[in-house]
């Protein structure tokens, strides 16, 4: 199934307190839970003013779909085409 890297930028994101993160969690996954198996959140990264996640998918659609219902931005979907790191290396 493809990977996908999905770039948001929402100003402040770094300052968000940890009651925030808990309920944006838990509304992701209750979107997640409606939208059924085929789409899986793996990981995100906040920094400053962006918020990275890496998702599972079976097309860029349902990831639209999900930041649809979440209400939250979709600035760029990028598919992950190979990946490279250390534990690659034989």
């Amino acid at each position: 199934m493809p990977e996908f890297v999905i770039e948001r930028h929402i100003p402040g994101a770094h300052l968000m307190t940890e009651e925030q993160v808990r309920e944006a969690t838990l509304g992701s996954l209750e979107v997640l839970r409606e939208l059924g198996p085929e789409i899986q959140w793996v990981r995100s990264y906040i920094t400053e003013d962006k918020v990275y996640c890496v998702f599972i998918a079976p097309n860029e659609t349902l990831i639209h779909a999900h930041a649809r219902r979440l209400g939250v931005p979709v600035d760029r979907v990028s598919a992950v085409r190979r990946m490279m790191g250390p534990q690659y290396l034989q």
